[in-house]
Order: structure tokens, then sequence, then C-alpha cells
């Protein structure tokens, strides 16, 4: 610990004290946590923590341990702040959608563990998948609406290479996109899909590749192999009952629903093999027709969360109204297909026999829904009803510990209130970090200011290096994370600027000699220079009716040194960072004088980088 960052340490741990000493309460931190979540201002986190935003549509990056608030990436909205939506190109890509619902981030891998080269997030109201570039943390491909999908709830999750982005769909229906069923035949007539998205290992680009078809099933969670797993797809449904209303009761009557297990090398096979229909436009397979693909595992109790350990042999299921977490055993799983235990079959689907598979049932608590690990063989889930972390011990087991599985529970701790998603830096890889565990909770009653009848919601940051759990800090985020991605953050080098090299936009201009001004009739191109502090040219004149093309490049090449282009009066909000040229168009309907100006406080002259655009009636322009 440096000086600096010791005497800055020393001065919260003496108010932690002083506070301990004048009745701080209960929940007063000893000097200990203080001390494992400070870090001091111009010092950095060890880690990132990327959140899913939930129905605000992007992603919020926070630092590990302070979880500070870094910056919000914009995905499926469009956001003012970084200009993103409102120039052509990131238009494009939300289309004419401005909203997304994004719950499942994964980090992209080599050899089974981060690579800190992508992240991948779903949009569950959509039907999309979009990838950020870590490298200078904007979104650059939203891929989407995928076929046959409604809802991609079991996404994203990543192949150990990142060979494929997975992911499943939450809400069935006929296929294709457009068929129309009545409600009365749900169980006959509508479907859902396990999806594989395929992934350039040097561009990261995403397309679809292929799809399995599953029932009308609502698919929940998944989680890729590893290992001796390696290979394999799974994923968790509910609603095997195939109700289509009042779901809390239909969807519940059954003790178990189903898991599938995705052999997702074979699927790829079937595909180069030509074992498919294609239904719009990508191949699907129908696993009742290429065995091998799929199997079912039944998992109690209305399933949610799937999760393998690190060494990919035990899987860890978790069921809502079901008061255990199941591990089931990949070894036993391939034994049991191979000696063809099944229980029955679902629609030409194998149905292997649970208790062949099962190793045991760990009495966790009420509402187990997701499970992360450590490293050092402990699993943690959470808890929604009881509103707990339990930490427990994975296999092997011994005969008295199976006989009595509270044994393998080593702790529970409370955390605040309804937890839904946790997790650990690491867990869906072969390594995890194992020092770190978020635990994302739904109601934050009580716990921040009050802030009206919309409250935050609250993560909680526990500290799992010892036997036991320890919670060291909270801290609150806007609706709503659903689950997150910790990243070592020595693991990426993010730039600060482009490079002009690098720059390949058309309309790029560097100097102010090569501004330009080009009309075409009623469609003209403005080539423009921004520069502390001003853009050039800034005194524009158009007509009404003109199309008006802004190809602005920010010159700078100097670390985060952004401009902004807000023209008044329009919906037009640029931002651009160091060496980047982007677009925005804009339609002229109406004659006046707007300002523009720049929207970054960017030096002492800000306020002077600005200009005007008049724009005449029709007929009207000077010199036209």
């Amino acid at each position: 610990m440096t000086m600096h960052r010791f005497c800055h340490f020393l001065t919260a741990m003496t108010a932690t004290i002083v506070l301990a000493a004048c009745g701080g309460g209960q929940d007063a931190a000893p000097a200990s946590h203080a001390e494992r979540t400070y870090v001091a201002p111009g010092e950095m986190d060890e880690y990132y923590l990327f959140y899913s935003g939930g129905h605000g549509g992007d992603v919020r990056v926070a630092g590990i341990p302070s979880m500070r608030h870094i910056k919000t990436i914009p995905v499926f909205n469009p956001n003012a702040a970084y200009g993103y939506g409102y120039d052509d190109q990131t238009r494009a890509m939300l289309g004419d959608l401005t909203w997304g619902d994004v719950h499942h981030p994964a980090l992209s891998k080599t050899d089974g563990v981060y690579d800190g080269r992508w992240l991948f997030v779903n949009d569950n109201a959509h039907n999309r998948v979009a990838r950020i570039d870590l490298r200078d943390f904007k979104t650059k491909q939203i891929l989407g609406p995928i076929p046959n999908t409604a809802g991609n709830h079991g996404a994203s999750s990543v192949t150990d290479n990142t060979e494929y982005v997975f992911g499943a769909s939450r809400f069935a229906t006929p296929l294709p996109r457009g068929t129309v069923a009545s409600l009365d035949d749900y169980a006959d007539e509508y479907h859902g899909v396990v999806t594989a998205i395929r992934v350039d290992p040097e561009t990261g680009e995403m397309s679809p590749a292929w799809q399995v078809l599953t029932p009308a099933f609502q698919w929940d969670l998944s989680s890729t192999g590893k290992g001796p797993s390696h290979g394999w797809f799974f994923v968790t449904s509910y609603n095997s009952e195939l109700a289509h209303t009042r779901l809390e009761i239909g969807a519940s009557q059954r003790e178990r629903d189903y898991s599938a297990f995705v052999n997702w090398q074979r699927a790829a096979e079937a595909v180069e093999n030509g074992d498919f229909e294609r239904i719009d436009g990508i191949p699907v397979i129908d696993p009742a027709r290429v065995p091998g693909v799929m199997y079912y595992v039944p998992l109690a109790k209305s399933p949610h969360g799937i999760d393998v350990d690190p060494t990919g042999q035990w899987i860890v299921g978790g069921g809502k109204l079901e008061p255990s977490a199941t591990v089931f055993s990949f070894e036993k799983f391939l034994a049991a297909v191979k000696n063809q235990d099944f229980v029955e079959e679902v629609r030409g689907v194998p149905v292997v026999n649970p208790d062949a598979v099962t190793e045991g049932m760990v009495p966790v608590g009420l509402g187990p829904l997701h499970t992360q690990f450590d490293g050092r063989g402990n699993a943690y889930t959470t808890m929604f009803i009881d509103s707990k972390v339990a930490k427990f011990r994975l296999p092997p087991w011994t005969d008295q510990e199976k006989a009595d599985l509270e044994q393998v529970v080593i702790d529970r701790i409370d955390v605040h209130t309804n937890p839904g998603h946790l997790v650990v830096g690491g867990s869906d890889t072969r390594a995890p970090y194992g020092d770190w565990l978020v635990s994302m909770n739904k109601d934050a009653s009580g716990r921040p200011l009050p802030t009206g009848p919309q409250i935050p919601e609250t993560s909680q940051l526990i500290d799992i290096t010892g036997e036991r759990m320890t919670m060291v800090y909270e801290s609150f985020t806007d609706k709503e994370p659903h689950f997150a991605q910790i990243l070592r953050a020595d693991l990426i080098q993010p730039i600060g600027f482009y490079r002009r090299a690098e720059n390949n936009h058309p309309h790029q201009v560097w100097s102010e000699d090569d501004a330009f001004v080009r009309r075409n009739g009623n469609v003209v191109d403005v080539g423009m220079r921004a520069l502390r502090s001003n853009f050039v040219p800034d005194n524009l004149e158009f007509q009404v009716g003109d199309t008006v093309h802004f190809h602005i490049t920010n010159v700078e090449q100097t670390n985060a040194m952004s401009h902004g282009f807000g023209l008044s009066g329009h919906n037009v909000m640029v931002d651009l960072s160091a060496g980047e040229t982007r677009t925005v168009t804009v339609t002229l309907d109406r004659p006046g004088v707007y300002p523009f100006y720049c929207t970054v406080f960017c030096s002492a002259l800000h306020q002077e980088m600005q200009g005007y655009i008049v724009v005449y009636p029709r007929g009207q322009l000077p010199n036209n």
C-alpha cells in the first residue's frame, strides 16, 4: 500500500472506529471492510464489473472493490450523453427499436478463460444479441431479430474459444415468425428453439448458425461445458405443462420440468451433413430425427439457473419452487446415455433417468435461482425467497455427507433483499478469481435514501476468500441488473483515442483546408473538422427541404479528448471520440437560424466552440 493510499485509508479507518464508538449501530462496518474496499482518488480498481441494464437497454460498468460507477455503455437504447442512436451509424444499428431488455452479459474466451476482447449481451424483448468491443467500450454490432425466436432469454453463453454464443427462446410461437395459430393449439402449433450464433474469431462478427427445435417450453438460463463437458450446452426450461394462460398456476403443476443437454458439436455436424430443415433462412434441426443432438434431464421445480463448475464435471441447477440445488454429474450423464437409461421420450427426444444423473440435492434454502463457483471446490447459490446466499462444497462427498447433505453447506449470509443473480469473477471459466461475489438484489427497500415510489436496486459485495462469507460493501444501481461479469482489469488495455491511420470514414476531414460543403440538388454533404476550440466550417446556409449529411471529424490525437455536436431545434447530438468521424443526417423542414455547439466541456474556450446554420425558405437561398 502506497503512503498516499495508507493515509487515506487511515482516515477512513479512524472515521469507522469513531462511528462505532458513537453508537453507529449494528450495520457499522469494521475497519477491515474499509481497507478491503477503499480505492484512493487517483488509484484504480482491480476488476471491472459489467452489469446488465435490464429494460434500460444498456450495460453499466463499475469497479471492484470500490463498487464505484465508471461508465454506461448504451446498447439497445439511444443515449444522448454518448450521442448513441443519434448519428447515422448507431441509428442504423438500433433500427426502429429504441429499447431493449439486457439480461445476461458474457465475456469472450480463449482456452476456457476470459480473453478481454468482447462482451456479448442479449435482448430478451426483441430477440437480439449485441457485441461490445472492450478495446473502446462501444457497441459494434446488434444481430437480430434472430429468426424463429421470441424472447432470447436463454442467452448469452459463450463456448471455450468463442466459437458460438448460445441462446434459447423464452416465449413459444408458431414458426416461422408471422405465422398465426390459435392459442388453443398451443401444445401442437407453438415451438421454442435453441440458437447457436457463430462468432468470427478475428473480427467478432456474429451470424446465425443453426437452431434446434423444441416443444413450446419456456427456456430460461443456460451455460456451456468445459473440460469433459466441452462441446455441450445446458439450458433450463419451465412450463413443461404447456400452459398458455395464468402461468404462475398452469406452469407450476409438475414436480419437475426439463433441462436440456445439447451436444453442439453433433449439431454442427448435422448441419454440415444437411440433416436440417431451413426455416426463415436458418438451418433448424429436429432432434427427434438427429439422435444424439439433445437429451432432456428432469430438474425440480420450475427451474431457473443451470451452471457448470470450473472442472466441467458438476452441473448445478436451481428450481424456484424447490428448496435445494440439484447437482448433476456429467460423467454419470454420459454413462446413462450410453446405457440408454431413459424414462420416456418427449416428441422423440430421450428423457434421461434423473436418479442416474443426480449426484445429490443440497438443501440450500427457499427459492434457489443461480449458482457461481470460486474454483476451490465451492458453489454459491442465491435464494430469492430466503434472501440469502448459501455456500456449499461440491462433490466428491463422503457416504456420511451424502446421507445428510446439510453437512456440505458451509455458510449462509443474509442479503437485502430477494437476490436474483449473483456473480463470482470467472465462474464460467476454467479458472475463477475466487475472491469477490456480488449479489444483485431486487428489493432495496429501506436501504438507500428515499427517492419516491421508484427506488434503485442494491448490489452487495461479499468477500469469499475465507471459510465464511463477509459482506463488505453495498451500492445502488438503476433498474434492472439481471446478471453481471467480472473481469481482471489487467486483461485489457482500452485505447484513449483512435489513431488517424485507422480512420476509414470516406468523408473524414483532418485540416481546415479539407473542409467542404457539396450540394447535389437537395442533398448537401458537409465535411467538418472539430478541434479545440472551433468547428470548420462554422457558418452554413441551407434551404427548407435540404437533407444535410454532417460528416464531423474530431482531429484530436489526445487521450479522452472528445467533442460533441449539438444542433439546437433539431434532434441532433453527436459525441465524437478523439480521432473519430461520425455522420449525422437531418432534413430541414422549417426556416430559421439555428446554433450548434460543442456539448463536451473540451477547453477553457469551450463556450466559444459554436456555429450557426441559416435555413432559408425554399427557393430563397442566396446564390442558389
